[in-house]
């Protein structure tokens, strides 16, 4: 189904700092899963006074490969793009290493108090400061423009490098995969208009936190948007065929993909019913959840 020109290779070490560009060096965690391909990329901005963008998961010996990385610099500013557990709790060990101020949306959303994603919710996060939308965290050489980009959570951001006009993407737009989108705290509302909010901008490469670099972006965003839109049509169409649950819409759209992915496909497949239901092409007997019951609306 979909067309969007996916790349996984990643040349790379594990804890060992790489320069990828004159002001960004990357170090990724030994954290690789189904969901995080080789693992969290934790990205170094600056040089002598540097900001760090998502530490990563809580592991020793990730904090000390960064704590490594910069020992002969001084950490300003630790900045979140979301609230996973493979993206901000070793904000907590650095932050404590080098009291550096940390930055983010906020904490995570009060919504997602229903079944856990896949990556996992860091609920202890709070951030020193709150970062809204458009709002600046700058240092010395750096500049990193908040884009709120709520959809895989309610409180994810992308961030603008000003001076190379790049973006960090997190896990709204990743070059290996498509991102997960689970209810409650996860929106497939909120991760269109949030993706149609990225093609207004000019950025030239997005770094996202897993995965390579995605090079003339906005293309790739467009395939994304239509990927979803085809997502609920065949949804649409399951709906028509007499295919009312979850499950069974499931087995039919991802017949070939590995069973264990199942679970994260039938919380994306309820986030775009949810979707659905609100736009009045779909409708559930009772509120939307995932053993609902949906049928067929035209638009």
């Amino acid at each position: 189904m979909s067309n969007i020109p996916f790349k996984r290779e990643l040349s790379f070490e594990y804890g060992k700092p790489a320069d990828i560009s004159p002001l960004i060096r990357r170090v990724v965690a030994k954290n690789p899963s189904m969901f995080t391909l080789h693992g969290t990329g934790t990205y170094i901005i600056g040089r002598d006074k540097v900001a760090i963008i998502d530490p990563g998961p809580d592991l020793p010996e990730h904090v000390s490969a960064l704590l490594s990385a910069v020992q002969n610099e001084t950490v300003t500013d630790i900045v979140i793009t979301h609230t996973h557990i493979d993206h901000s709790p070793a904000a907590r060990a650095v932050k404590a290493a080098t009291g550096a101020k940390t930055w983010g949306f906020g904490p995570h959303g009060t919504s997602s108090n229903g079944p856990e994603v896949e990556e996992g919710a860091d609920r202890e996060f709070v951030p020193d400061q709150e970062l809204g939308d458009g709002n600046i965290v700058a240092g010395k050489g750096w500049t990193l423009e908040a884009i709120h980009t709520p959809g895989h959570t309610s409180n994810h951001l992308c961030l603008a490098l000003q001076e190379e006009n790049v973006m960090f993407s997190g896990d709204h737009v990743m070059g290996w995969s498509t991102s997960v989108i689970s209810p409650p705290d996860g929106n497939m509302g909120d991760y269109l208009a949030s993706l149609e909010k990225l093609t207004t901008r000019e950025e030239v490469r997005y770094w996202p936190t897993h995965g390579p670099a995605i090079e003339n972006p906005r293309p790739f965003v467009h395939a994304f948007i239509s990927h979803r839109e085809k997502r609920e049509n065949q949804i649409s169409e399951c709906l028509a065929a007499g295919r009312t649950n979850i499950t069974d819409i499931v087995k039919d759209l991802y017949a070939g993909v590995d069973s264990r992915l199942h679970r994260a496909a039938a919380r994306s497949v309820l986030a775009h019913l949810i979707h659905m239901v609100e736009s009045g092409r779909a409708k559930c007997d009772g509120v939307p959840h995932i053993d609902g019951i949906y049928h067929s609306l035209k638009s």
